[in-house]
């Protein structure tokens, strides 16, 4: 039994890294008279050896670098293993949109960097202090800062609200990489755990270290955290929001019935999950005004998805 969820565990996580590529194809389609795209820049954020770590900076109509706006940093699912960057690409460009500076993040993974999943939670880390780090030049308020991702990019993401985990060498340890609020898509949020633990090969000191639940206390960001109910993973968010509610910490709910692992990347899940996220961090003031995002209904669906196919 442990085997097969095993399996099923694994295969889950990889689902993330092949279902992103049509993304920005179906999601443009489903704003409302969508702005001019923002002004997008990438800079490098990490150097590891030769390895420059980029990380792709999403900026607001009318962004100044005198503003103080929140932020958003997300982190690409891919089972630490793969993944693109460009996965969130539409969500940062939405968000963007709405007024917040968003930024996606690329990190070292295994088929591209012979990595542990402990290392990219070191640069998800790092990440978060650069932005932090470069607040006036980046034009945000380092005390209003989102970390969001889907799949391994949720882990990463929920890592960071971790105070003391494992850190890079070199990263300035004075700047603390937790955030005022998580935006959680199908996240592993417990290493410590037979089923996944093998990836750090069976590390429970380093399991523990990597484990958001396991350091989830009165005084963690609050979180939306959002699972399809056919999801196995689901079980990782069941214990996050037991623990939550026991510590009275907010953690929102968002099930989608009849989902599967990675359910967010599709529309019209995407666009309701979006909304979800939107509403949520409107009502924590990072937000002002009404959601601009449209959900389309089951009859725009089909027709997107045959003209994508044709």
């Amino acid at each position: 039994m442990v085997g097969t969820m095993k399996n099923s565990i694994r295969k889950a996580i990889r689902m993330s890294t092949f279902i992103s590529a049509p993304i920005a194809l179906l999601f443009t389609t489903a704003m409302v008279a969508a702005p001019a795209a923002p002004e997008v820049k990438t800079m490098t954020y990490k150097t590891v050896g030769d390895r420059q770590l980029k990380i792709h900076v999403h900026y607001p109509p009318g962004w100044k670098a005198s503003d103080a706006r929140p932020a958003i940093i997300f982190f690409f699912g891919g089972g630490w293993t793969g993944g693109k960057i460009e996965q969130f690409q539409p969500h940062a460009e939405y968000f963007a949109s709405r007024g917040l500076v968003a930024a996606r993040a690329d990190y070292r993974v295994k088929s591209r960097d012979g990595v542990t999943p402990d290392k990219c939670v070191e640069d998800a880390r790092s990440a978060v202090r650069w932005m932090r780090r470069n607040a006036k030049e980046l034009g945000i308020d380092p005390q209003k800062l989102i970390a969001s991702g889907g799949s391994a990019g949720g882990h990463l993401a929920a890592c960071t609200m971790i105070a003391k985990s494992v850190e890079a060498e070199g990263d300035d340890l004075s700047i603390s990489t937790v955030p005022q609020a998580m935006v959680l898509f199908n996240p592993v949020l417990n290493f410590d755990h037979e089923l996944i633990i093998d990836r750090i090969n069976g590390d429970k000191e380093l399991a523990r270290k990597i484990s958001p639940t396991l350091h989830l206390a009165r005084n963690s960001p609050p979180a939306l955290i959002l699972f399809g109910t056919k999801d196995r993973l689901k079980i990782f968010g069941d214990e996050y929001w037991q623990k939550a509610e026991t510590l009275g910490v907010r953690a929102d709910k968002y099930l989608a019935e009849g989902q599967g692992h990675g359910f967010f990347n599709n529309s019209p899940w995407r666009e309701r999950t979006l909304l979800a996220a939107d509403k949520f961090l409107a009502s924590l003031g990072f937000l002002k005004g009404e959601p601009t995002i449209t959900v389309p209904d089951n009859s725009d669906v089909q027709k997107r998805r045959k003209t994508s196919d044709s």
